[in-house]
């Protein structure tokens, strides 16, 4: 129980994906405008990271190990990840078109986010088994989760103050971004 604890934390604060491992920038970057749509793109992420952890590694295990078809791994990995985003995208569309409408382009593009797959694969190159896998996935969704929460709520800050003219738009939000993955280093003592 304790290594599964340890897996999460470590996956949520200590490597976390966007600040630590630089993966998922693209959606980290383009929808952390507002707060309620970066927890709506979390979310999705949460979901889709959480799900295609369990899948793949059940498809790895029982398929393309069996069949030794792992030079297949990166195809198979997104065409289920492919699968679930579109299912997210089905589900967002009917029940929370406003959500549907704020996240655009970002939210296919999910299918495309290097954390997604990065973590699919990472899972199987550490050796993690299936209850370690989703363990990971929830760490690693939840970690982008607070990182892009965070970083929308500081962005709705920085909009109502003044910013010097060379530093408005992209340049503020990426030293805000190095600021927060420099505080993050600091759980890097808790594991």
């Amino acid at each position: 129980m304790s290594g599964l604890i340890l897996i999460l934390i470590g996956a949520a604060l200590v490597n976390n994906v966007v600040l630590s491992q630089f993966l998922g920038l693209c959606p980290f970057l383009g929808v952390s405008k507002k707060t309620e749509t970066a927890a709506g793109m979390g979310a999705a992420v949460l979901f889709v990271i959480t799900i295609a952890s369990a899948i793949t590694y059940a498809i790895q295990v029982c398929i393309l190990d069996t069949l030794d078809l792992g030079y297949l791994q990166t195809i198979v990995f997104i065409l289920v990840i492919a699968a679930l985003v579109q299912l997210i995208e089905m589900f967002l569309k009917k029940s929370m078109p406003s959500l549907y409408e704020s996240l655009g382009v970002y939210l296919p593009l999910i299918t495309t986010n290097c954390a997604v797959l990065g973590t699919a694969v990472n899972n199987i190159s550490n050796g993690y088994g299936f209850v370690e896998s989703i363990v990971n996935g929830v760490g690693v969704s939840l970690g982008f989760l607070i990182a892009i929460v965070i970083m929308a709520g500081v962005r709705e800050r920085i909009e109502g103050n003044d910013v010097t003219e060379s530093f408005k738009g992209t340049p503020i939000v990426l030293i805000t971004a190095g600021l927060m993955a420099m505080a993050f280093m600091g759980f890097s003592g808790l594991i």
